[in-house]
């Protein structure tokens, strides 16, 4: 199958769009593989993977243009972060970023998200974040949006007791599946007391470019905090 194809099966869709330009590639050749993730080999103890001390690991699915992933980790540098996008323009952004701001504190992975999940150590993550994932609008594709209770329970066997699961989306079908499923699994608590609590962003929220792309074609984001039991 062609890269830039959809995938069938896959969580996401096609994997490139564009080529990038002669000075983001070579970003990319030269720096994504001194920060890739190998699900194949990882420590341990996840606080290896990054060059500078670390005090908890967290993961964000599906990072988009990295704006999110970057600004938290400018945000608190003894935080280690493992963003993945396998679209190669956002990972492309996502390097492109880390390379700017010399930040030590993420490691990147460019394919399924399924498959990190799969070897990541238990309770070795102290959050997951999946913002304005793909909503996969047509009810014959709903199976394959990422929140499934297959995916929900690879997040209980990798997050911490206590640490959050953080969804948006602007798709109010998304947003009631995602509550439906997540309400069933008894790995996780929705933690809203009152309507901002879904309605404002997350605190220290820097806004995203797909959110601001909702926002200008009159949708609003949803918000939602789930802590693991």
């Amino acid at each position: 199958m062609e890269d830039d194809a959809r995938h069938t099966g896959s969580f996401f869709g096609r994997r490139k769009g564009k080529a990038l330009r002669a000075g983001r590639a070579a970003t990319v050749a030269e720096t994504l593989p001194r920060l890739k993730v190998d699900p194949e080999a990882l420590p341990a103890d996840l606080h290896a993977l990054f060059d500078r001390p670390v005090r908890e690991v967290r993961l964000e699915i599906g990072f988009g243009g990295a704006e999110h992933l970057l600004h938290r980790a400018q945000e608190n540098p003894d935080i280690g972060y493992i963003g993945v996008e396998p679209f190669i323009d956002g990972m492309a952004k996502g390097v492109a970023g880390v390379d700017r701001l010399g930040l030590a504190n993420i490691r990147l992975y460019d394919d399924d998200a399924m498959k990190l999940l799969d070897r990541l150590p238990d309770a070795s993550m102290a959050g997951i974040d999946l913002l304005y994932p793909d909503p996969w609008p047509k009810t014959r594709h709903w199976k394959r949006r990422f929140v499934s209770d297959e995916n929900l329970g690879r997040f209980a066997c990798v997050m911490k007791h206590g640490a959050l699961f953080r969804f948006a989306s602007d798709i109010d079908t998304y947003v009631s599946w995602t509550l439906a499923h997540v309400r069933r699994s008894a790995d996780f608590e929705w933690t809203a007391e009152r309507p901002r609590d879904w309605k404002e962003p997350f605190p220290g929220w820097p806004g995203t470019r797909y959110e601001a792309k909702a926002t200008r074609e009159g949708r609003r984001g949803t918000y939602l905090t789930f802590r693991r039991r």
